[in-house]
């Protein structure tokens, strides 16, 4: 893509599906070998800048930055890291709505792989089947944990649980800061992003507002 077409669309986020972009042979090499040849290419960056790598503050540095991509910040990339989920039978019957909220989310944006933080708010009504409340949390974890835009972050969470609770009465908020806003560009500091997406009965208003009444709306 030439520079002239990067600047026409900006930070517009463009994309084809909710799937994450990803090469047919995205797995083909080992994490060892994906950081070892990271690391060559970050120590030329860094000589680029003009940054000096035999000063013993400097020299470490290739081979951390990419252990964090490969191990830390994107391990999320890597359907085999996907956490187990767990689904348990409704044996109580019970019907109203389950809210998990004030989840972590430390992502990292795909157009300047800048940090996203904030929080994401998960509510669902059983079917049949419940899930354990600490896997909703790693589910986030991990879809967050790969170069993301936020609107593909929520989608890929709402449609992995409606997945697993066979249901589509699935709501998911997340409300979080992008850095790539708040140090470069127009460097506003207080601004932050919300996006929700449902499906199910949370297409009604009724079930929506129940939904942002418990969580209280939250905002950074």
């Amino acid at each position: 893509m030439n520079k002239e077409l990067i600047e026409a669309i900006g930070d517009s986020h463009i994309s084809t599906s909710a799937e994450t972009p990803l090469l047919p042979n995205a797995f083909e090499k080992s994490d060892d070998e994906k950081i070892k040849n990271i690391e060559k290419y970050f120590a030329q960056i860094m000589t680029e800048l003009g940054l000096d790598l035999s000063d013993d503050s400097l020299a470490g540095t290739p081979y951390r930055v990419a252990k964090m991509y490969v191990k830390e910040m994107f391990y999320g990339l890597n359907p085999k890291n996907r956490p187990e989920i767990s689904t348990f039978s409704n044996h109580y019957d019970y019907k109203k709505i389950i809210v998990e909220q004030n989840i972590n989310i430390d992502s990292a944006c795909e157009h300047h792989f800048l940090p996203i933080v904030g929080y994401a708010h998960i509510g669902y009504i059983p079917g049949d089947r419940v899930i354990g409340l600490s896997k909703i949390n790693r589910l986030v974890d991990y879809y967050a944990h790969r170069p993301q835009v936020q609107e593909r972050l929520s989608l890929q969470i709402l449609q992995d649980l409606q997945n697993e609770l066979d249901t589509e009465d699935v709501i998911v908020m997340i409300n979080s800061k992008h850095l790539c806003v708040s140090t470069r560009g127009i460097k506003d500091k207080d601004s932050f992003t919300t996006t929700l997406e449902y499906g199910g009965c949370f297409e009604e208003r009724e079930h929506r507002n129940e939904f942002l009444r418990l969580i209280g709306d939250k905002i950074l």
